[in-house]
């Protein structure tokens, strides 16, 4: 019995996608006009839009509209899932992040995070924005429970960290995600323009005596990180994904 004989634009595909993960079309590189990759590999646009377009649901290729075909960055998975702090987990797969210490002062905290407290105490505001292989792509405010990290340096330590180096431990945080665009003052900080699509992160960190430690607010670059997920019988995991 013969076998039955792969499409045309899944073989293209594979070529491409080999080329990808090998190197040999670098990230952020150009790809030749349709038409003129259409006549190498010996198809109509038809099929070798339907590959591009399967490479661009892989998270290889990025179609822009007037511009053209471009490699997108090799992507990493952040899980939102984990009690590891935002860095660290991108960290952990390898992708290059730091961190800017916006500011650091003990106030009062605002009404949504002093709602999350139960209180108005003094808390330890925090901004920070973080950048992706040199790139701002999450600008973060947090509300920290009580003055023992006012001078404490966090720009290259996990704010959870921070919290057991000083005896508070972590016990679970809860998180809701909802897509929004920047505004005009975080628009200048990931040096987007206003109205870029983004992703407003609301999270509050709970200790074990269940009184929240932290509150905090994120904007996360839309055009830079997705949320991906993967279902298993066992359960779902939530990721985000480093797209450029």
């Amino acid at each position: 019995m013969t076998a039955p004989r792969t499409p045309k634009y899944q073989v293209i595909a594979a070529d491409l996608s080999t080329k990808i993960r090998g190197g040999e079309l670098a990230p952020g590189s150009a790809l030749p006009p349709q038409k003129e990759l259409s006549a190498r590999y010996g198809v109509t646009l038809a099929t070798l839009r339907q590959a591009l377009q399967q490479l661009e649901a892989d998270g290889l290729l990025s179609q822009q509209p007037g511009r053209g075909t471009f490699v997108a960055e090799p992507r990493a998975a952040y899980r939102l899932d984990s009690l590891r702090g935002f860095a660290e987990d991108l960290r952990a797969q390898g992708l290059l992040v730091a961190t800017q210490i916006l500011g650091q002062e003990v106030a009062e905290p605002p009404a949504w995070a002093a709602a999350r407290f139960g209180d108005r105490l003094p808390a330890v505001r925090l901004e920070r924005l973080r950048l992706l292989a040199g790139r701002p792509a999450v600008h973060q405010v947090s509300w920290i429970r009580g003055t023992a990290l006012a001078r404490a340096d966090l720009s290259g330590t996990s704010l959870y960290a921070a919290l057991a180096d000083h005896g508070v431990a972590v016990h679970r945080a809860s998180e809701s995600v909802r897509p929004g665009a920047l505004d005009e003052a975080t628009a200048i900080l990931l040096r987007q323009p206003a109205g870029t699509a983004a992703f407003l992160s609301e999270r509050v960190t709970y200790g074990l005596d269940d009184r929240a430690l932290v509150a905090d607010r994120a904007t996360i670059l839309g055009t830079m990180l997705e949320i991906r997920t993967e279902r298993a019988v066992t359960g779902l995991s939530v990721q985000w994904a480093h797209l450029t």
